[in-house]
């Protein structure tokens, strides 16, 4: 595939923690993408499920990146609406990054009809701007740390979204590094040399994918 398959197609990537700081996930993969030529708007907020972003709800944090420098926001972050998001910007394709704030690692079992009730609601939201989206499984992290991250529930996680993401497409994670390979700081976010890594992962998955492809084409 030729590295300008993103080309002048614009980007909303939404997110939560990974894309909340600085030196984690929101600036190497927003000058991956932009790289390839990708117009790219990109939001996280910390802890926020896929059903925060159905409405305006107060986060501990949050990051927010166009065409300037990252903002980085504490205690005043509040989520945007995804449908707000995407009527302002009125993106060629919706990237959602969103794993695992759900994956409740630290919990005995997986809330699995809360996970569906979020992620339905959210994909059916989009669905309803006609607007492609692709949705970003949750990567292998480091067992244990302070959230309890580790590979049997997030592996969990991947197989649910890949299951309940339609009409998005999926990318999984899993299948760009092996369990551990890239180092974190607490067993869930990674060192910037990991968000690096996991950035041109994602770039190129997301420039294979054939509803990418497709977007260029038209």
């Amino acid at each position: 595939m030729p590295a300008t398959a993103l080309a002048g197609l614009a980007l909303l990537v939404i997110g939560e923690s990974h894309l909340s700081q600085s030196n984690y996930l929101i600036n190497p993969l927003h000058d991956s993408l932009s790289a390839q030529g990708a117009k790219v708007h990109a939001v996280g907020a910390c802890g926020a499920s896929a059903g925060d972003w159905l409405k305006t709800i107060a986060v501990p944090c949050s990051g927010d990146r166009s065409s300037g420098a990252a903002v980085i926001k504490g205690r005043d972050s509040m989520t945007t609406p995804i449908t707000q998001l995407i009527a302002t910007d009125k993106p060629d394709l919706v990237v959602i990054i969103i794993g695992d704030t759900m994956a409740s690692y630290d919990k005995p079992a997986f809330p699995r009809a809360w996970a569906w009730q979020g992620v339905t609601s959210l994909v059916k939201e989009v669905g309803s701007t006609k607007t492609p989206c692709v949705w970003v499984g949750p990567p292998w992290g480091q067992p244990g740390g302070k959230y309890q991250k580790n590979d049997q529930r997030v592996e969990m996680m991947s197989g649910f979204l890949a299951s309940n993401v339609a009409p998005c497409a999926y990318v999984d994670s899993l299948k760009m590094a092996k369990p551990g390979q890239w180092t974190t700081l607490d067993g869930q976010h990674f060192s910037l040399a990991g968000y690096k890594s996991w950035s041109e992962a994602i770039t190129k998955a997301l420039a294979d994918l054939p509803a990418v492809q497709a977007l260029k084409k038209s």
